[in-house]
């Protein structure tokens, strides 16, 4: 199994109270399966099999996580969480990115 396919299984798992949720949505983005709220995207997995979040700019930096790249430049407001974190946290960081993008979503 790839690193991707790994990390969607993960997030699938740990994400299921939130894809339950009516205003929670599943679809593409970046060319992975992304979660949003009300079209707002939250959580996706990388090509290489790492949980990317959107959160505060401050809560990535507090929980020591890297920013995510795009075309060389950190997205500042975007979380990259290694799949080595385990589930655990990668359920808590994901809750964590919905309520965020929840609150900030008209």
């Amino acid at each position: 199994m790839d690193d991707r396919t790994r990390g969607r299984e993960r997030l699938a798992g740990v994400a299921s109270d939130l894809t339950a949720r009516p205003d929670v949505g599943v679809g593409r983005m970046f060319g992975s399966e992304g979660y949003s709220v009300r079209g707002k995207l939250f959580a996706f997995v990388a090509n290489d099999g790492r949980l990317v979040v959107k959160l505060p700019a401050e809560r990535i930096d507090e929980r020591g996580l890297d920013n995510m790249v795009m075309h060389g430049r950190p997205m500042r407001e975007w979380a990259a969480v290694p799949y080595e974190l385990g589930a655990d946290e990668w359920g808590a960081i994901t809750r964590e990115a919905h309520a965020f993008v929840d609150s900030i979503t008209p």
